[in-house]
C-alpha cells in the first residue's frame, strides 16, 4: 500500500510539473482554484453525504490556451484527475459524471483563468436526496 501511495504522489508531482512547464498562469493556482470551486459549492445532504457539482468550466486566457494546445497537453484530463483525487480525499460525491471543459476567452477577468462549477443541467434535484437502499433478498435454498 505504501508503494502505491508513493507512486500516486510521484504522478501528482509529474502532472503539476507538466502544467508548470506549459503554462505561465500558475498551474498550482489553477488547480487550487478548481478545488476551491468544488469546496465552495459542496452541499451537505446527510451526516455522511456531501454532494459537489460535476461540471466545471475553465476559461484560460488566449495565450495560455494557445500554448497548451500547441504542445498537445491534455490539460482537461490533468485537471479532471486532480479534482477526482481532491474529492476522494474529502469524501465528496459527484452530482453526476465529472467533466472539466477547458476553453479560451479574451475576457478572462484576471488575465489568466476563470473557473466555474455547476451540476449539469440534466441532473434533477432528487439526485441530491439520500440514496434508497434496497435490501438484497436472501438466496432461496434449493
Amino acid at each position: 500500500m505504501e508503494t502505491l501511495s508513493r507512486w500516486e504522489r510521484a504522478l501528482e508531482r509529474w502532472q503539476e510539473g507538466l502544467l508548470a512547464k506549459m503554462s505561465r498562469s500558475g498551474p498550482v493556482e489553477l488547480v487550487e482554484a478548481l478545488q476551491r470551486e468544488c469546496d465552495d459549492h459542496a452541499v451537505v445532504c446527510g451526516p455522511k453525504r456531501v454532494v459537489v457539482p460535476n461540471a466545471y468550466d475553465v476559461e484560460l486566457s488566449e495565450g495560455v490556451y494557445g500554448e497548451l494546445t500547441r504542445r498537445g497537453c491534455s490539460v482537461g484530463q490533468v485537471l479532471t484527475d486532480s479534482l477526482l483525487r481532491h474529492a476522494e480525499r474529502n469524501g465528496y460525491e459527484w452530482a453526476g459524471p465529472l467533466t472539466v471543459h477547458v476553453t479560451w476567452s479574451r475576457e478572462v477577468p484576471n488575465g489568466r483563468y476563470r473557473v466555474a462549477g455547476n451540476p449539469m443541467a440534466h441532473i434533477r434535484a432528487d439526485g441530491f436526496a439520500a440514496p434508497v437502499v434496497t435490501p438484497v433478498p436472501a438466496p432461496v435454498p434449493e
